[in-house]
């Protein structure tokens, strides 16, 4: 009876906000008490060299996720994260491969992202690899705007560092199976052991099997299978108190179907079913390590994170989503990635002066296959068919054809990329104000080596009477390189146990690069062209029978897109009120945005999709949110977000977008959260918690025209929580509405697709804990 009361107690004061618990839990980690795990993920210290632990003491706009929310909230992945953070979209279509992440007006969907991404320190400099499981994560923060003076390259709309369970606060072991619709089955466990005060280490894997939600009615097979799993060792050792070795290695894999795209009719509105006869799918194998070295003296911190990422991805796509054998991709990545970031910093935080100080170092090599290959229907339809149609408006005997049903246009990359980076930050404290300054000198150069090359064999009676052989071939070299400045300001005024409010300034920077699928369209007029001449037809019957070379455009002229570069103004507050039971954060920015680099479809019948460079953008809005744990059992929370982007200046030389909404960007994200946990309920549960939470996101605009629109939708979402002993079990459901929402839209060869959002979603998860 009194360990039972004790129990109780304790689940009662890990439940109390602005509480300190950490001896207390500590004390009682290994009496197999579930929410001191919650507890400590709430409490204990990140080792963290660039941000203050409790991010609503800096002068910027975040927010912050526990490991009792991740796990109440059903957050497996960033696309759920996404949903409880004021203007941060992350839309879940495609294949894990399409990790869009749009965060206040500022966004890409291909090539770098506009935010970065941290998992226990190791960057993730390739978007590929961002959309991730996320089992046993301590905590997730989500800083809004630009990072790029401590953080560097792609940082401009913010970043999300991710930081999982340490074996130096949590010892024990935590397994869990669940099954949800779509058939899928989730497995994880993991075991967290401290053998001495010097040594810490943990393992742990999950695996997920999902059947799938949407149907290729071509293939009576669901279009997005998945199967995937993934494996984390950290081992922790301090020989010192001065001194600790973090080293996290963490291994992924995906096998998946995706890209469960429909055909929209532009005259009635109706969406076609997801139909295609040819394979769509996406692998992926990653590996990551990370080293991270602090050494804490009298009045110096210094920190060394030495890390590698290893990427190998092949994405295969039926690109015309269609019954017919027009032409589909295949992209293969081989990717090494290498970081070292070495930070010196004040030990003492009583100083009117704290500093830091970095250097940051990093190169990467990506080597990539993509070959597109033209099938029977594209032969006929994106090429002899517009070329015929000429020839026999003068020659009606005349047709061009050939010899193979099939030809591929071969494409291969190596795309290296370095850079270094110097940077230091100052705050300086008087009186209730704190002062901060940063500045960063970011140099970096990137390069493209390309070779291209396709091959078939015509004949055009009575001109060429035999099949003959064009071949036609395009290499060459590319580099560019940036030296980069980029500043932040910021002041905050002290409220006491009340809060803050700040304002702050600061400029963002995300890299250029190469446009690698446009080169399918470039050879492919190379092809036509090299035809043409090489018929040996004189000019004057070409052009009576108008047959002429197509007007071709060289790699250098398509290629190549600049740096994007913003400014971003920000005042804000963050403010407690009740003692600390209702926290609430406010933010109001504008972001000027030059060279903004958008995702865009070349008119016509063409293969490829390409990065371009809007003139100016300007983006400004408002983020709120607000939690209240006004007592024991009642905890409210919402989140809202208002972004308005909209091109100043872009003309592509076809259209004036002056004034058009920026696409993908949702004007509105909104969530609300409430929960209501019952204690010691009698000798059957411990803890039972209900709850409840709601999604807004919309409206959405996707093209640069604002032709076509995606409007407000709505999600609700529940569960319930029941815990006795070791084991709980929990019973939840996602949009169970079962809202008709589109998360994607695109234009291909002149068609409108559409990717639908996932359905109703219901499922239940068992876990054991020890």
């Amino acid at each position: 009876m009194y360990l039972k009361s004790t129990i109780c107690a304790l689940a009662v004061l890990c439940a109390m906000p602005q509480m300190s618990i950490a001896e207390t839990a500590e004390k009682n980690i290994h009496e197999n008490n579930r929410d001191t795990v919650t507890a400590l993920s709430e409490v204990a210290v990140v080792a963290k060299m660039k941000q203050k632990n409790n991010l609503r003491d800096e002068a910027l706009s975040s927010t912050t996720i526990k490991l009792g929310e991740i796990e109440r909230k059903q957050i497996i992945s960033l696309h759920d994260a996404s949903l409880q953070t004021p203007n941060l979209h992350i839309p879940e279509y495609g294949s894990r491969m399409t990790s869009s992440i749009y965060m206040r007006g500022l966004g890409s969907r291909i090539d770098h992202p506009a935010v970065g991404m941290y998992i226990d320190n190791i960057p993730q400099l390739n978007k590929n690899g961002f959309d991730a499981a996320l089992w046993d994560i301590m905590r997730m923060e989500v800083l809004r705007g630009p990072q790029s003076t401590l953080y560097g390259r792609n940082t401009t709309g913010g970043i999300i560092n991710v930081y999982t369970l340490s074996p130096q606060v949590y010892q024990g072991g935590r397994f869990s199976a669940g099954y949800s619709s779509g058939e899928t089955y989730n497995i994880k466990g993991s075991i967290y052991l401290k053998p001495s005060e010097k040594v810490a280490f943990s393992i742990g894997g999950n695996y997920l099997n999902r059947g799938g939600f949407f149907e290729n009615e071509y293939t009576g097979e669901k279009a997005d299978w998945e199967e995937s799993g993934s494996g984390r060792f950290r081992f922790i050792y301090t020989p010192t108190e001065r001194l600790t070795i973090d080293n996290s290695f963490i291994f992924g894999k995906v096998d998946q179907g995706g890209y469960a795209y429909r055909l929209l009719n532009r005259e009635t509105g109706a969406l076609a079913p997801v139909s295609y006869n040819d394979e769509c799918g996406y692998e992926r194998t990653t590996v990551l390590d990370g080293l991270t070295v602090s050494y804490r003296g009298d009045k110096l911190i210094f920190s060394s994170t030495t890390t590698w990422q290893y990427l190998n991805d092949n994405m295969t796509m039926d690109q015309d989503f269609s019954p017919a054998s027009i032409f589909t991709l295949q992209q293969g990545q081989k990717e090494n990635t290498f970081t070292q970031d070495f930070v010196l910093k004040r030990a003492s935080q009583e100083r009117t002066w704290q500093w830091l100080t970095g250097i940051t170092l990093f190169h990467k090599d990506m080597d990539m296959d993509a070959p597109v290959r033209f099938k029977e229907d594209g032969i006929e339809n994106l090429i002899l068919r517009n070329i015929n149609d000429n020839i026999h408006k003068y020659m009606p005997q005349a047709t061009l054809s050939f010899k193979e049903s099939e030809f591929d246009l071969n494409s291969t990359f190596d795309l290296p990329a370095y850079g270094a980076a110097a940077y230091h930050q100052s705050q300086i404290t008087a009186g209730k104000f704190t002062f901060t300054a940063g500045l960063r000198l970011d140099y970096e150069k990137a390069s493209i080596d390309y070779s291209s090359a396709t091959a078939i064999n015509y004949i055009l009676p009575p001109f060429v009477r035999e099949y003959k052989l064009v071949e036609s071939r395009m290499d060459g070299e590319l580099e560019d390189d940036w030296l980069e400045v980029l500043p932040k300001l910021g002041i905050q005024y002290s409220l006491g146990n009340n809060g803050n409010i700040y304002a702050s300034v600061a400029r963002g920077f995300k890299a250029g690069g190469f446009n690698t699928q446009m080169f399918s369209d470039i050879l492919q007029n190379q092809l036509k062209s090299d035809m043409i001449l090489g018929m040996g037809i004189p000019d004057r019957v070409m052009d009576m029978i108008g047959l002429t070379p197509e007007a071709t455009y060289t790699p250098e002229e398509v290629i190549a897109y600049k740096p994007e570069y913003s400014w971003n103004w920000e005042m804000g507050a963050h403010l407690n009120f009740l003692g600390g039971k209702l926290v609430a954060d406010a933010a109001l920015f504008y972001i000027s945005c030059t060279d903004q680099q958008l995702t865009v479809f070349p008119e016509g019948q063409t293969t490829g999709r390409m990065m371009t460079n809007a003139g100016k953008t300007r983006s400004m809005g408002a983020e709120l949110s607000a939690n209240a744990q006004l007592t024991t059992a009642l905890n409210l929370g919402i989140a809202y977000g208002h972004t308005s982007a909209e091109f100043v200046k872009y003309d592509d030389g076809i259209n004036n977008y002056k004034g058009n909404k920026v696409p993908y960007v949702p004007q509105n994200t909104f969530s609300a959260n409430a929960s209501y946990t019952f204690w010691c309920l009698g000798k059957f549960l411990d803890k039972l918690q209900l709850r409840a939470g709601y999604n807004g996101i919309g409206k959405i605009y996707w093209d640069e025209e604002n032709a076509s629109v995606e409007d407000f939708y709505s999600l609700l979402n529940a569960s319930v929580y029941a815990e006795k002993g070791k084991f709980s079990l929990e019973l939840w459901g996602k949009n169970l509405t079962d809202t008709n929402y589109n998360a994607f839209h695109f234009v291909s060869m002149g068609n409108t697709f559409l990717s639908q959002g996932r359905p109703a979603e219901l499922g239940a998860t068992v876990t054991f804990q020890f």
